[in-house]
């Protein structure tokens, strides 16, 4: 897939995004911007663990909207429209206690109106941890 992205922008700012919110809190990270992908971390830690000391699954859909809603805002015109999330589901296939898991997300759809994307998780070891796919409406600014 060629270069996706509406318009350039850097790690830094994507970092300046998540000042003061869940993001700064449970410690993601962007890490790489590719040509048709973007890539984050988080920490796999108290703040993200469910009772059983692993990976809470919640933790895990929260990295996979932030990457891909992100990827999909920079897909377009911000001054015409903005992207929420429509649907989102996740597989978890492995789990994970400590170290961090890394996203990769990556588009299978840009549309006018909507924009599908897949994130996939993996740890330390590059193992497959969880699979998650969005839609995003793409809405008219007013």
């Amino acid at each position: 897939m060629s270069k996706i992205w509406f318009r350039d922008f850097t790690l830094e700012t994507l970092r300046g995004m998540g000042k003061d919110t869940m993001l700064e809190h449970i410690g993601i990270e962007f890490t790489d911007i590719g040509d048709d992908f973007l890539r984050g971390r988080m920490p796999v830690d108290h703040r993200t663990h469910q009772p059983h000391h692993i990976l809470h699954g919640g933790a895990s859909v929260v990295l996979a909207e932030t990457l891909s809603s992100c990827g999909a805002q920079y897909c377009i015109d911000w001054t015409k429209y903005r992207c929420v999330g429509l649907e989102i589901n996740a597989n978890h296939i492995r789990s994970i206690s400590s170290g961090y898991v890394t996203g990769t997300a990556r588009p299978y759809h840009i549309g006018r109106r909507t924009q599908v994307w897949e994130t996939r998780l993996e740890d330390d070891q590059q193992k497959l941890t969880c699979i998650s796919r969005i839609t995003i409406a793409v809405l008219e600014r007013t």
